[in-house]
């Protein structure tokens, strides 16, 4: 019979695995609802939504961040709407499942940015971990039969978000979780209408392709994710939320294969196979250098 505890560590992970599914699932949706709805636009209204949902928790908090969370978490917005930006240009251009995989070699990039930014030490595992997902990318990239320039966007949305996941790591634990986040979709709602406006992409979503991304890319994916996320890592470590975070590009490729027709080749099944090789193998380690950079609380 299992304890109370062990009971809640598994409700977490199981949470987490599901936060990862619909993470997954936007994939689809996402590249379904920009070949209809104008990029920035859909990304403007997506943030607009999270913002929305997360208003209601976050009024009281918010009052009560600081000058410095303010600052802080509107950068690290602008950073992730750059990474969204990026990542859902590329969603256009690619298949669903390259993207999936390439998106989760932010695993293997967060430390290395953590390294960068912080120059904190990590373990040769992860060395090893980044050694095997960029061979894998090589070959996922050559033998997708996607486009190589699609990859590459994916591929710097990634980056982006591993910076800014180690930026986060290091300066959100000083201020309340909801009223930070809120931020973060609030600054990253204005840099998209911002773009949206200069760019005339000034347009109602129509259909409910379009209007079911928005729903669940805003609404489940972003805020409500994000309040989960935040929920089950009081209940469970560091490495077991890393390691369910991995299902990330997994869940991608199972609705890459069953909604929208993907079909990788050998190659690039292989390449899959090393860049989520190098994601389990560097993700426990890279937990761990991210706790590093957690500052005391004052």
């Amino acid at each position: 019979m299992l304890g109370g505890d062990s009971l809640a560590i598994m409700v977490a992970v199981g949470a987490l695995v599901l936060v990862t599914a619909i993470w997954g699932l936007t994939f689809v949706q996402v590249k379904d609802a920009v070949e209809l709805y104008p990029l920035f636009a859909f990304l403007a209204v997506r943030f607009a939504i999270a913002t929305v949902v997360l208003a209601p928790p976050a009024r009281r908090p918010v009052r009560e961040l600081p000058r410095g969370g303010w600052v802080a978490a509107a950068g690290l917005g602008l950073l992730l709407a750059a990474g969204y930006a990026l990542q859902t240009a590329g969603l256009e251009r690619t298949s669903v499942s390259n993207a999936g995989f390439i998106t989760g070699l932010y695993v293997v990039f967060t430390p290395l940015a953590a390294v960068a930014l912080f120059r904190v030490r990590i373990a040769a595992i992860v060395w090893a971990g980044v050694a095997l997902s960029t061979a894998g990318l090589a070959l996922l990239s050559g033998g997708g039969g996607a486009d190589g320039v699609g990859d590459l966007l994916v591929l710097a949305g990634s980056a982006a978000y591993s910076l800014q996941i180690a930026l986060m790591e290091r300066y959100a634990p000083r201020y309340d979780p909801v009223a930070f986040t809120f931020v973060e979709m609030l600054a990253a709602f204005a840099g998209f209408a911002v773009v949206a406006v200069a760019l005339g992409q000034i347009e109602l979503p129509r259909g409910w392709t379009v209007w079911g991304a928005l729903l669940v890319t805003g609404v489940f994916a972003s805020a409500l994710g994000f309040l989960v996320q935040t929920w089950a890592q009081q209940r469970t470590s560091a490495t077991r939320t890393a390691l369910a975070f991995a299902m990330e590009p997994v869940w991608a490729a199972i609705f890459g294969f069953w909604l929208a027709g993907d079909r990788l080749g050998t190659v690039a099944w292989v390449g899959a196979a090393l860049i989520m090789a190098g994601i389990v193998v560097a993700e426990p380690s890279a937990a761990r250098t991210l706790r590093k950079l957690v500052p005391l609380r004052a």
